[in-house]
């Protein structure tokens, strides 16, 4: 899960797995493969960076423990 700021400044974790666009139109738009929608103030490439992130910890967990 990655950590994302809504508009109104509120953080929240978001399940990386669920998601199916990242919209900019202006605020970056999230939609999810169970048509939920999210607007956040992080930018498309942003939240790249943080999927990337987390799914390198994931990885380099599997190794450790693999």
């Amino acid at each position: 899960m990655i950590e994302l700021t809504r508009l109104n400044g509120k953080k929240f974790f978001l399940n990386v797995d669920l998601i199916e666009t990242i919209e900019p139109t202006p605020d970056t738009v999230i939609k999810l493969t169970n048509d939920k929608t999210y607007v956040v103030k992080e930018s498309p490439p942003e939240i790249v960076d943080k999927i990337v992130e987390y799914k390198r910890r994931i990885a380099r967990r599997c190794e450790i423990n693999g």
